[in-house]
């Protein structure tokens, strides 16, 4: 599995004047595709625009809500072709402090020789120590 990196560039604001452009939407999605070209050619693949808050100073001593729209950009490190991460299926689960190191006991067949239904297993007793009183 690579490992990529991101950057996250603000989306442009304002539209690009360019010769036979003359709507407001041509202008700007010239300044968006120019920001995409521009990161493409360094290796970075867009992902996605997010639209998030950030509060900034108001005046004095007030703040406000503003909307951020951002472009997210992501490209593989140079050196992920060996490096992956642990898988999580592969990851042993923590052992429990207070009980041994052994491995559970497989469920005993039914008394009466059928197969176990697919119906929920029955309650087992909790084995974490009691939470503090509060």
């Amino acid at each position: 599995m690579p490992i990529f990196e991101y950057k996250v560039v603000p989306a442009p604001t304002k539209g690009v004047k360019e010769r036979g452009l003359k709507r407001p939407e041509d202008r700007f999605a010239l300044a968006l595709s120019q920001v995409m070209n521009a990161l493409g050619a360094e290796g970075w693949e867009y992902i996605r625009a997010d639209i998030l808050p950030a509060q900034e100073r108001s005046g004095l001593a007030s703040k406000q809500t503003v909307y951020h729209t951002l472009l997210v950009f992501r490209r593989p490190l140079a050196d992920s072709d060996t490096a992956t991460l642990p898988d999580m299926a592969e990851t042993p689960a923590p052992l429990a402090l207070d009980s041994p190191a052994s491995e559970p006991e497989p469920p005993t067949p039914a008394a009466d020789g059928d197969a176990p239904s697919d119906a929920a297993p029955e309650p087992q007793e909790d084995d974490r120590p009691p939470l503090a009183a509060q």
